[in-house]
């Protein structure tokens, strides 16, 4: 970890930015459409129609904050899925990056700071659109792109280490059906998940997305003292996952 340049770095990351300036629209674009259908099927005719409230919040108000936690992995852990396994695979990519002063630590930890701010940022896109169907914003909410970028850079090291692990493409599809959908389904986003049984709320407290969801519910409606032990979590998945995809990316390309 002492051998991080900045400058490489930083150099990949632009290269990065600059790529994205050619498709930032579409993506602006689904970020703020999805958390509008999401929240007008659920939030308002779901919760209308069905449900009165959900631990003292409105159904609009459950579904926009742990919306977040939707709007983070579907962009960070996919897209770098794919463009990891694109980029190394088909492109050749990585080998040219690894021909200038730049090795795989740095390579590996650019991806994931660029993949993470991104999904940082476009996460928070739900909160927002909450506030405009009636959510309280609050000064707590100002923390949520920082949870949204920790959470964001793990699922980024879980995609790149996905994608230097699987020999083919279609792959992904494992990866998507066992792990990803499964979790994004017990992150309490739609249900409080003590209405779970009991051997998925084990894997409901452990998941990431569960951490994220119920921090951004802390910044919206008031933090509790566990809410400190959450945050340490998802750093420690952050850092665990990097130095996977590290490793994992270094296999590929160099051994």
């Amino acid at each position: 970890m002492g051998r991080l340049e900045p400058a490489a770095i930083a150099g990949v990351m632009s290269r990065e930015a600059a790529n994205f300036k050619t498709y930032w629209k579409g993506t602006a674009f689904s970020s703020i459409l999805e958390p509008i259908v999401y929240l007008l099927a659920f939030g308002v005719g779901l919760g209308a129609t069905l449900i009165d409230g959900v631990d003292g919040l409105s159904y609009a108000e459950f579904v926009s904050t742990g919306m977040v936690a939707t709007a983070v992995i579907f962009s960070s852990a996919l897209p770098a899925m794919f463009g990891t396994f694109v980029k190394e695979r088909f492109q050749n990519t990585y080998d040219a990056i690894l021909a200038a002063p730049v090795d795989v630590e740095e390579l590996v930890t650019a991806e994931m700071l660029w993949i993470g701010l991104r999904a940082g940022f476009f996460g928070c896109f739900p909160l927002i659109v909450g506030i405009a169907f009636g959510l309280s914003p609050t000064w707590g909410m100002l923390l949520v792109p920082l949870f949204a970028l920790i959470t964001a850079l793990g699922w980024a090291g879980f995609g790149v280490a996905v994608a230097a692990s699987v020999a083919k493409i279609d792959q992904f599809n494992y990866v998507t059906t066992l792990v990803i959908t499964p979790l994004f389904l017990v992150a309490g986003t739609f249900f409080p998940i003590d209405q779970l049984p009991e051997g998925l709320q084990v894997v409901a407290n452990v998941n990431p997305l569960y951490q994220l969801v119920e921090l951004v519910r802390g910044a919206a409606f008031g933090f509790e003292a566990v809410d400190v032990l959450r945050f340490l979590s998802l750093v420690l998945f952050a850092f665990v996952l990097w130095r996977i995809a590290v490793s994992r990316l270094t296999k590929r390309l160099i051994d």
